[in-house]
């Protein structure tokens, strides 16, 4: 039987500024900060993912904190959207939740009969909530004001920005098992039924439009989800055959992962369930500890003397 990805796995983004990305996710939107890391490929920046209780795969979303990095600009080649799940009846909540903390944000509005409210977090990313059609039943991370009837449940969509869709919409309904689903306009809604959320990739064309350019405010890539990694090598077949060009794989720690970049510029993952972010904190201290990947454990000292103090 051929494989199919889970849906998305989880989403990571660029910031400048480590404190303000921290207040704001964790104080204002209500995520969990599960696990606090640095990049591994410059340790000397942080690597921060925030989610629900045990960071389930389609609730997360990551940042790469790089203090002073400078504007990026949204644009084609890039993931341009991330949507949010929340509950009925929540959007009027959030809207004076954003009033309170100025927060940018937009006019409620409807797409593909589903209820959004769009906004910006302080750097710019842009981010909608989404009353979904199907209420989403996932329990979501309370915090003492932000509560079960208007907290985010975990990723409903994301939105990819492409001169043309037709090469990415191969990726997703040949290899990934994605299927266009409908159609308003420039923008295609693509999903796929192994799970019933975090399972829609919305593609819009938009021809002549300038490439993003990565920076704060911008997402740096879009990872999907599968089970193990039996699956995930099963899917790196598959894209090599395509002559498409995809990394080993290599160890995150809390999964594995593979990277591609599909045919619209956009940079694609491929990560596995396992293990999790319980594999090095129990599940009531995630996020309260600096981990480090294995390789950069030696440098514990500088790297706590060095990296932005968080409170």
């Amino acid at each position: 039987m051929k494989h199919k990805i889970s849906g998305l796995h989880h989403i990571t983004a660029i910031a400048g500024n480590a404190q303000k990305n921290f207040d704001f996710y964790t104080k204002v939107l209500g995520l969990r900060l599960v696990k606090k890391t640095v990049n591994f490929d410059d340790p000397g920046t942080y690597h921060f993912y925030y989610g629900n209780e045990e960071g389930a795969a389609g609730t997360i979303l990551t940042f790469f904190p790089w203090e002073n990095i400078g504007q990026g600009q949204a644009g084609n080649g890039q993931a341009t959207e991330i949507g949010y799940a929340v509950p009925e009846g929540s959007l009027e909540f959030w809207t004076e939740r954003f009033k309170q903390h100025n927060v940018n944000f937009g006019e409620a509005a409807e797409r593909f009969g589903e209820h959004y409210l769009p906004f910006t977090d302080p750097d710019g990313l842009n981010i909608s909530l989404i009353v979904p059609k199907v209420a989403d039943i996932r329990k979501p991370w309370e915090t003492a004001e932000v509560k079960q009837d208007a907290a985010t449940k975990g990723f409903h969509s994301v939105t990819l920005s492409l001169d043309k869709i037709d090469d990415t919409a191969r990726i997703l309904t040949d290899i990934f098992g994605y299927s266009l689903q409908s159609q308003e306009g420039n923008r295609y809604r693509f999903a796929v039924d192994t799970v019933d959320n975090a399972n829609i990739v919305d593609l819009l064309e938009q021809p002549g439009t300038s490439r993003g350019r990565n920076a704060a405010g911008t997402n740096h890539h879009v990872a999907f989800r599968v089970p193990n990694e039996e699956v995930q090598m099963a899917f790196r077949e598959e894209i090599q055959s395509k002559n498409l060009n995809i990394t080993p794989k290599i160890d995150r720690d809390y999964f594995y992962s593979l990277y591609f970049r599909e045919p619209g510029g956009v940079l694609f993952e491929i990560a596995t369930d396992n293990p999790g972010f319980t594999v090095d904190e129990p599940l009531n201290e995630l996020g309260t500890h600096l981990k480090l990947p294995k390789q950069h454990e030696q440098l514990r000292n500088q790297l706590e003397e060095f990296l932005p103090k968080i409170k």
